[in-house]
């Protein structure tokens, strides 16, 4: 499946109906995003049942700033409309493969139950 681009119109309808998001972060000016962009491609293509979805932080300044993007490229996971990875940086292939294939072997419910104990630690305090 080739990479979707995300808009601010599209980004909620596409982590609600999807459950696994790769989302790429980056701008056309940008080095390390053009150095990125075919690794991620690739992913993309070996990964056909995963949506690898992108934001052009020029165009979609916006969406950026929701996520208080700092640095580009920024790659961020979303599994079961949860956040479990965002980093800046561009990974090589090696690094990305392993960052997919931790990603499938998490275990969500054990993801929810730890935010759900964070989200009541937080506001007992």
């Amino acid at each position: 499946m080739a990479t979707v681009e995300l808009t601010k119109d599209n980004f909620n309808d596409t982590l609600t109906d999807n459950d696994f998001v790769l989302i790429d972060f980056w701008a056309s000016w940008c080095g390390p995003c053009k150095q990125f962009a075919p690794v991620y491609e690739k992913a993309a293509e070996e990964n056909p049942d995963l949506v690898f979805a992108k934001v052009d932080t020029e165009d979609q300044q916006e969406l950026a700033a929701s996520f208080d993007i700092q640095s580009i490229p920024t790659l961020m996971v979303v599994r079961d409309k949860t956040v479990i990875y965002a980093q800046p940086g561009a990974l090589p292939k090696d690094s990305l493969d392993d960052l997919i294939k931790q990603a499938r072997e998490l275990d969500m419910e054990e993801v929810r139950k730890e935010i759900a104990k964070q989200e009541a630690d937080g506001s007992a305090s």
